[in-house]
């Protein structure tokens, strides 16, 4: 009697041996593995890079940006708004310049604002005055659109296809504006897109 239960007691630890040495993963990996002898050969780096976001700098002729307010001087809740209007319309934010491409834009803003201030003081709003001044300064005349922006105002848009890729603005009486971007995240060009994420 005692030598079956010693038996059986020896194959009951047996069977928790070979339980355990398959756990292990013993025996799961062959000399002549391919993917084993590349990665001997080709070590995983310790660092992974990442790409780097342009880093705006002040451009030629840009005057310094006022400092920002810190969070203990800024006012209103921290509580983020639950209608998510603005998370929902994101699509429609224009895409930022950077860098070289910041720099473009301004340089372009400039020379549109200088190009435009004659019309503007002698009152002249008609979008076809503002488109023509447009193409003067090199514009491909399919890639300007303008258009009347109330009684004494008119809107403009420029897709120069290169950096900077948009222009869009507007001029009246007061003051001619005019902002550079690169499209928009859910388009293709230099028009808002009517959906997206």
């Amino acid at each position: 009697m005692t030598r079956s239960r010693k038996t059986r007691a020896g194959l009951g630890m047996l069977s928790w041996a070979a339980v355990a040495l398959l756990a292990a993963g013993c025996g799961t990996q062959r000399a002549d593995d391919p993917a084993e002898a590349y990665r001997r050969t080709h070590p995983t780096p310790t660092g992974i890079s990442t790409p780097s976001t342009a880093k705006d700098y002040r451009c030629p002729g840009e005057s310094p940006r006022p400092t920002p307010p810190t969070a203990a001087t800024t006012s209103g809740s921290t509580v983020p708004p639950t209608d998510h209007y603005a998370e929902n319309h994101g699509f429609r934010d224009p895409l930022p310049l950077h860098g070289k491409s910041r720099c473009d834009g301004l340089a372009a803003v400039g020379r549109i604002k200088t190009a435009l201030e004659p019309l503007r003081r002698r009152g002249d709003f008609a979008p076809d005055s503002v488109r023509d001044a447009l193409t003067g300064l090199g514009y491909s005349a399919d890639k300007v659109r303008a258009y009347q922006d109330g009684s004494a105002g008119v809107g403009f848009l420029i897709d120069i296809g290169a950096s900077p890729w948009c222009v869009e603005g507007a001029m009246s009486r007061d003051s001619t504006k005019a902002d550079a971007f690169g499209g928009y995240p859910d388009g293709t060009g230099c028009e808002p897109p009517s959906g997206g994420h």
